[in-house]
């Protein structure tokens, strides 16, 4: 009778094929891509070791680590990531959520933190819309995203939708804040940032299958946030506040900026490796 190939032998098995493969974490990798085929959590996999494999799950299975082989991002595959206390689905075409981004919801979150009545916040460049669901099922902010990828929108949407927050999260596609009108607490954002001249060093993972539209900041790495400054504060009240994640090489000259343009309180965050990543700053 031939060997079956169980949960633990085959976990064994897709370690080695990604480890030859240069994955940078062949066994995190190979339990999140079987936890996915098969449906069991990563915990569950190791007290069913002994479980075989339906020919469904090793074709699944077979698939996703012909992707992963290739370089292809994880959360493309399995078509989640978690971010702060949500999961949320991915997309081809949409930018991954990053853990450094969960820190600047945190700190808009710091800030409003007591804050009496409804927030509202406005996010540019929502991605997932992982940031502004965050901030809706953890704060009960009401938030505008905006986007102007077509998959982002329909994204965020569904996102939206799966976490219930339809009442509070409108997702719009827009050209920054191209349209929009009102007044609010918030302006937040993770905008394209990376230095034209360093997305050439990026690794594959990234530049392969993320798209630069969402990652490419222009030759300082600010031209987006430039935008958010020029095009962005009309809309924030006075002493609402500004919060924007940016390239390490340049949160010192967009203090600067941000000084320049009458706000107060700037303030560089770092992020969980100690390099400078966000910027808040009290309009």
């Amino acid at each position: 009778m031939p060997e079956q190939w169980t949960i633990q032998r085959t976990l064994e098995w897709c370690r080695g094929y990604l480890e030859k493969h240069d994955d940078e974490n062949p066994r995190l990798s190979a339990e999140w891509l079987l936890s996915a085929a098969t449906g069991l959590s990563r915990l569950n996999l190791y007290v069913n070791f002994d479980k075989p494999l339906s020919m469904e799950e090793r074709a699944i299975l077979r698939e996703s680590l012909k992707r992963r082989g290739q370089g292809e991002p994880l959360q493309y595959i399995t078509g989640e990531s978690g971010f702060r206390h949500i999961v949320v689905r991915t997309a081809s075409g949409v930018l991954i959520p990053r853990p450094e981004t969960e820190l600047l919801v945190q700190a808009a979150l710091d800030y409003f933190e007591g804050a009496q009545g409804a927030v509202r916040a406005l996010e540019v460049g929502t991605g997932t819309g992982c940031i502004a669901c965050s901030l809706a099922k953890e704060a009960g902010m009401e938030v505008l995203a905006t986007d102007i990828s077509d998959e982002a929108v329909a994204c965020a949407t569904r996102n939206v939708s799966a976490l219930g927050l339809d009442d509070l999260v409108e997702i719009r596609k827009a050209d920054c804040v191209e349209g929009v009108e009102g007044t609010f607490d918030l302006l937040i954002s993770n905008p394209p940032y990376i230095p034209t001249a360093v997305m050439e060093t990026l690794p594959h993972e990234v530049s392969g299958f993320e798209p630069h539209l969402a990652l490419d900041g222009g030759a300082d790495g600010l031209e987006f946030f430039d935008r958010l400054v020029n095009e962005g504060l009309a809309l924030v009240r006075e002493g609402g506040l500004f919060a924007c994640e940016l390239h390490e090489t340049c949160l010192e000259e967009a203090r600067a900026r941000l000084v320049d343009a009458g706000l107060h309180d700037a303030r560089i965050i770092d992020d969980l490796a100690g390099r400078h990543r966000h910027i808040v700053a009290v309009v």
